[in-house]
């Protein structure tokens, strides 16, 4: 696989090759990017009409790069006479400072030219290339090359400039230079980017505002981010190389939504570059313990745009919030249906649990009475849009048929969900984890009508509801000859057989028997799921298992992260620190940063985990992932006022420390050592 280099700022992004070179790829998005559209398809460097090679790179920053180029080819790298050096940023805008160095006693003259092309391509035609319906166009304007792509009221432009003369032509920019002896030559390129949306929001006005962050801004704002965060003192170098990154990749992740003005979470670069409902309330409980500011943008985000009408398009459903939300020509002239798409069943549950996780850390009851009524419509769809069948369990089918996802749980590619023997199941299905979020989402909404909202008949409820689903769900979910849960159920009641790592999620959300945790505890850890970098996301051996499918037989970092949560709160803390060691030794792999799935080949077979071809790097929930670990090694709980600490480390970390942890409690401290111990009794930190 080609190697990338990539800079971000939120879902601003430039993804090149290692000299600083972008040219279009039909199967990975190589350009400048923001809100779902190719600003730059091409930004070619060239010197006297010959490409430059990469001597070296450096990844600064994530909004930072910089490329050490010459010309020719590299047998040429001994004698070159010139250098040439890139250094790039990305604030809104994308800015490159371009240095020709002569390295010769005398004069030098040479052509350096910057070729420059734009296809304004949605993010989905990236890989389905179509022939654009609006009007591309390019023309010169005081010394800037402006390239415009116009669609009814839908408009795009790039607006490209150099701080030195330049021949600018529709293609490009040149400049003739004569350098002398061991002299230097700068410039200057801006790449502004401006949009009018397809339904008449001109954003030119806030996107300026945001191109003008400087360099020096976002790194002031990243140090603060850096700052405000718990301090990790471990003697495990790895997670805390891995910690810090985690940090460092959610601040470059966030990005300010269009209409909310909010700074959010981006899912992934570089296919999720937007709000995902499911990845983003996954991120903020994951993250809780170290960023939790994070959440309440969320939070209110997706209460602003929660479905409030049926509407078979974009699979809406009164109380339902969104899976996503995308900006692109695509979604404005609703050839995609994500202009919001609600095509998720487990993003309105997931909702009111982290409504209810967030005010059990921060106290934060204002936020949850201003919610009230979109949780209570999250608790309503559970009963009504989300119970097809009126059997009292969540399915889905998808409304959409032309091109809405038929898989709306969080493996939904196509056979993300099959039997044991490969078969894929009728719709409806009801998949075993989505039980599980309606569960909880039931006991912390009753929580939260009992303590907040001042209504205990509807807790009561709430609380009765919730332990006959229990009960249900772990008499017809169980497969007896296996002794597991089933990956679902189909639209004729049976069961979903196959042996997969949705059942570790039951063990997060509580609806799991206690008699029956030991045995699924046992599964996930054993040979079949476990391939000793991870839980797989379907086991060896089962039907459709594939140690490289996306969702049949690969690692997922973020899924893990929530097994080993789900395996501490029944009490097998050794297996949860086997994971989380696994996890940890992974991410070194990855230069501290776990991707968003990697294959699930056995490790004795790779000694190394193998990358997934098309993962997106930094993802938002593989960057909580190491978060929620040390949440779950240290045994962090609120509880009231107070923090329990109830560590329960893996010999291999060593001591951990963890400094200022906010929430209602103020700011703690935790620690732990090495060494699972069963015994004793949680250690509580009292109030400051």
């Amino acid at each position: 696989m080609k190697q990338l280099v990539n800079i971000l700022d939120g879902n601003t992004f430039l993804v090149s090759d290692t000299s600083g070179d972008v040219d279009p790829s039909p199967s990975f998005p190589t350009g400048l990017f923001s809100f779902d559209t190719r600003f730059l398809s091409k930004w070619e460097l060239t010197v006297d009409g010959e490409r430059l090679h990469a001597l070296s790179f450096d990844d600064l920053q994530y909004f930072e790069s910089r490329f050490f180029l010459v010309p020719g080819e590299p047998t040429h790298y001994v004698d070159a006479k010139v250098s040439v050096i890139r250094h790039r940023t990305i604030g809104g805008s994308f800015d490159e400072w371009l240095t020709v160095l002569n390295h010769q006693e005398e004069p030098v003259e040479l052509t350096v030219r910057v070729a420059i092309e734009c296809d304004f391509a949605d993010l989905f035609e990236i890989k389905d290339v179509r022939e654009k319906v609006g009007k591309t166009s390019a023309s010169l304007d005081d010394g800037r090359l402006r390239l415009s792509y116009e669609r009814e009221r839908f408009r795009r432009e790039t607006v490209v400039s150099s701080s030195e003369p330049a021949q600018v032509d529709r293609t490009g920019m040149t400049f003739p230079l004569r350098l002398g002896p061991h002299a230097t030559w700068t410039t200057h390129l801006r790449v502004e980017t401006f949009v009018l949306g397809a339904r008449g929001q001109d954003t030119r006005a806030s996107l300026q505002s945001h191109r003008s962050r400087a360099k020096v801004e976002i790194q002031r704002e990243l140090d603060e981010w850096i700052e405000r965060a718990p301090r990790l003192a471990c003697e495990c170098k790895p997670l805390s190389k891995t910690i810090r990154r985690s940090i460092v990749d959610l601040a470059a992740l966030r990005y300010t939504g269009l209409s909310s003005g909010e700074r959010l979470p981006a899912a992934g670069l570089p296919w999720f570059m937007t709000l995902f409902g499911r990845d983003s309330i996954f991120t903020c409980l994951q993250a809780l313990p170290f960023t939790p500011e994070i959440v309440p943008p969320t939070l209110r985000t997706l209460a602003v745009v929660q479905g409030g009408r049926l509407d078979d398009y974009h699979d809406e459903e009164p109380g339902k919030i969104l899976h996503e939300v995308r900006y692109g020509e695509s979604a404005g002239f609703e050839e995609q249906p994500h202009s919001p798409y609600y095509g998720a069943a487990d993003t309105t549950p997931l909702f009111v649990v982290l409504l209810d996780e967030y005010e059990r850390w921060s106290g934060d009851v204002e936020l949850v009475r201003l919610l009230e009524e979109e949780a209570r419509a999250a608790l309503a769809w559970i009963d009504t849009y989300g119970d097809l069948l009126g059997n009292g369990y969540v399915w889905y089918e998808r409304r959409n048929t032309r091109n809405g996802l038929e898989n709306q749980c969080w493996k939904d590619s196509w056979d993300g969900v099959s039997y044991r023997d490969g078969r894929l199941p009728d719709f409806p299905r009801a998949t075993c984890e989505l039980q599980g979020y309606a569960y909880d989402a039931k006991v912390r909404g009753a929580r939260l009508a009992r303590l907040v909202w001042g209504d205990p008949a509807y807790a009561d409820r709430l609380e009765r509801e919730a332990a006959d689903l229990k009960a249900r769900f772990n008499r017809d979910f169980w497969v007896a000859d296996g002794e597991y849960y089933a990956l679902g159920l189909a639209a004729d009641g049976g069961q979903v057989d196959a042996l997969a790592s949705n059942m570790g999620h039951l063990l997060w959300s509580g609806i799991v028997d206690e008699s029956r945790a030991g045995k699924v505890a046992e599964h996930l850890l054993g040979p079949r799921l476990f391939s000793g970098w991870g839980v797989r996301t379907l086991a060896e051996g089962e039907g459709r298992y594939n140690p490289i499918g996306y969702h049949v037989g690969t690692v997922w970092p973020f899924d893990n992260s929530f097994i080993a949560w789900g395996l501490r709160r029944y009490g097998f803390q050794e297996e949860a620190g086997r994971i989380a060691e696994a996890m940890i030794q992974a991410a070194q792999y990855f230069q501290g940063r776990l991707p968003e799935a990697f294959a699930g080949y056995d490790r004795e077979v790779t000694k190394y985990p193998v990358q997934y071809p098309t993962a997106c790097s930094p993802q938002a929930w593989s960057a909580g992932t190491p978060l929620l670990l040390v949440r779950t090694m240290l045994g962090l709980e609120p509880h009231g006022e107070r923090l329990v600490v109830d560590p329960a480390l893996p010999e291999g970390i060593g001591r951990i420390e963890l400094l200022d942890i906010p929430g209602r409690w103020g700011r703690v401290d935790a620690f732990g050592r090495g060494r699972i111990d069963t015994r004793g009794r949680p250690a509580m930190i009292p109030d400051p």
